[in-house]
């Protein structure tokens, strides 16, 4: 492993997406009985032989009653008090509905920690011992380009196949959504304590980077694709096409800016607890961390810069060889319903991309069925950017001078 892409994995597992707090106590319940017809989805088809159906592995779902899920800690609602403290009612329901019992893992704590676990089993066209797993968009891209990633099968997820919202299956990592579905979107976004610049906005990459009044007191993430690829919007490039003299101007950018002491530090999900304070005046931070500060703070703002912000998704896929591809496919229907959709984000507060669950989330929480940082608004759909996939050779590249940037 080269050594840039081996400390960025280091970096994520101990201060990146790992770290992420994912906490919203949700007390609601009930059911949408979802299903509808899959015409004019703009979802092709399974194709038997091509991922959809590995002919030398035979589903057991319907004889095998089971599925194995690993996702990222606290990124399913809990309930966190009571005679029902620790179970997961959205899971429970699932179990209950279909009679499939589910092996929940919170084993993801990082996709190149995780990939670096299951990755041996399918190179050597082994069984991971899962049926279904939560990546990072880039990450789930990743397996399906080797090959790794069964095929689902949209007649089998009616809901999902109807209710994805539409600017959710233009992914460039799986076109056409043939082997994975959102579990949920994340956001890079500028943030800021108002009462710590002052009650001044903070509106652009930059500002942060060029704000005298912010100097010493900003902080951005150890992500290398949030923070290089919203650094590089601002300078006018776009992240999903961007060249190898983009990212070098972007990285001489930052760059000045550490030298001049702009830059307090690189940071995790630990700028909240400084941006909380103060401590962090303005930051690159993820949408989800602040609807949660802003539950007990009203100084937390954010801002989407006009250049646009980052967007991605963590995708539920199948890795290949698994044996219950039909339980995984009934799971991941069951969340594209609108009041399952509705119940899960409630509690998460990252992006929703099911259609129909803002509607639901008004009967749970009218608060949350407004935020733009849960169900983007008009303005905040157009200015979302993606990062564009890289070669292995590029990954090692530009890991490596962000590494050097940052002192990892």
């Amino acid at each position: 492993m080269p050594a840039p892409v081996r400390k960025a994995w280091q970096r994520s597992l101990t201060t990146g997406r790992a770290a992420m707090s994912r906490r919203r106590l949700l007390q609601a319940g009930g059911l949408a009985v979802g299903g509808a017809a899959l015409t004019a989805c703009g979802i092709p088809p399974a194709q038997t032989g091509t991922g959809g159906e590995d002919p030398r592995v035979k589903d057991l779902s319907a004889k095998e009653r089971t599925l194995t899920f690993s996702n990222w800690p606290l990124y399913v609602d809990v309930v966190e008090s009571g005679k029902d403290k620790g179970k997961r009612p959205t899971l429970m329901a699932f179990e209950k509905r279909t009679g499939i019992k589910v092996r929940y893992s919170e084993d993801v704590n990082d996709n190149n920690e995780f990939y670096s676990k299951i990755k041996p089993q399918l190179a050597a066209g082994q069984d991971t011992g899962r049926d279904l797993v939560c990546l990072s968009d880039w990450m789930a891209g990743r397996l399906i380009r080797h090959g790794w990633a069964q095929r689902l099968d949209p007649a089998n997820m009616t809901n999902a196949v109807t209710n994805l919202e539409n600017r959710f299956r233009a992914a460039p990592h799986d076109p056409g959504r043939q082997y994975s579905y959102p579990w949920a979107g994340t956001a890079a976004v500028v943030a800021y304590n108002i009462k710590a610049t002052g009650g001044r906005k903070v509106t652009s990459t930059e500002q942060l980077l060029t704000d005298p009044k912010l100097k010493g007191r900003v902080s951005l993430l150890t992500e290398m694709h949030d923070t290089m690829g919203l650094i590089m919007l601002g300078m006018g490039a776009d992240s999903a096409s961007f060249t190898d003299d983009d990212f070098d101007a972007a990285i001489d950018t930052v760059q000045r800016a550490v030298d001049r002491k702009q830059i307090r530090s690189f940071t995790g999900n630990d700028y909240m607890d400084g941006l909380n304070r103060g401590d962090i005046a303005a930051c690159v931070a993820w949408a989800g961390d602040i609807v949660q500060l802003g539950f007990d703070n009203p100084n937390i703002r954010f801002h989407l810069p006009d250049t646009g912000y980052l967007f991605g998704t963590d995708d539920m896929l199948v890795p290949a060889r698994a044996r219950h591809r039909a339980n995984a496919e009934a799971f991941i229907d069951h969340y594209y319903q609108p009041k399952v959709a509705a119940e899960l984000a409630a509690w998460v507060n990252y992006i929703c991309p099911v259609t129909g669950a803002r509607e639901a989330m008004a009967d749970i929480d009218e608060e949350l069925a407004d935020n733009p940082l849960i169900f983007p608004d008009e303005d905040m759909i157009k200015k979302g950017h993606v990062f564009r996939p890289l070669s292995e050779k590029e990954e090692e590249r530009y890991e490596g001078q962000f590494a050097r940037l940052i002192g990892a």
